[in-house]
């Protein structure tokens, strides 16, 4: 019980302080904000902020998924149809209450810090989800491969929706601009025992 109530107050604190820093960001620009002023604005110490996001790029790229333990991320991928996962996990994104997540995306394309930071990121959750997609019977190149052609196609996805103003769903881009690789993985139960 203590666990999940401190997995909740850290997922808390997380989207408050995202929150407090992109009201700054906008306001004064990303380069002109320090951490402590993040920190100042969000009542919470820079340690803490350093603590939960390591840098101020990291105020703006990491989101739940960093936080996923390996069991969780086992539920939140099928490795039969990680297209399918991916735009589901996009989909309760744009569901979410606050615009904090549609906020945080331009700073990707914008900030040339930031948008080195999301590569990182993005390469980091690459490598852990390599190993599931090998469990969909890929053999470790093609599932490395597969793995990384996932994550970046979706960033790829999420800068045309950013430079096309962002008026329409990321779903939309997302569905359309990774339909290329749904062909890596049988989707139908039938198609699997093959």
């Amino acid at each position: 019980m203590a666990n999940g109530l401190r997995q909740r107050w850290r997922a808390d604190a997380m989207r408050t302080i995202q929150e407090r820093a992109l009201d700054l960001f906008d306001e004064r620009g990303f380069v002109a904000v320090t951490i402590e002023q993040v920190a100042t604005a969000a009542e919470v110490s820079p340690s803490t902020v350093y603590r939960l996001f390591g840098t101020k790029e990291g105020l703006l790229v990491a989101d739940e998924f960093d936080t996923l333990d390996d069991d969780a991320l086992r539920e939140v991928l099928d490795p039969a149809d990680p297209v399918g996962s991916l735009l589901a996990a996009v989909l309760r994104y744009e569901d979410a209450p606050g615009e904090t997540a549609h906020r945080r995306v331009r700073y990707f394309f914008e900030e040339p810090s930031v948008r080195t930071a999301a590569c990182a990121n993005l390469d980091r959750a690459a490598q852990r989800i390599t190993p599931l997609l090998g469990d969909s019977g890929l053999g470790e190149l093609a599932a490395r491969v597969a793995a990384s052609a996932l994550v970046f196609g979706y960033f790829a996805a999420l800068e045309q929706w950013h430079r096309d103003g962002g008026t329409k769903p990321i779903a939309t881009y997302v569905d359309e601009g990774l339909a290329p690789l749904r062909g890596l993985w049988p989707t139908t139960p039938a198609a699997r025992r093959s």
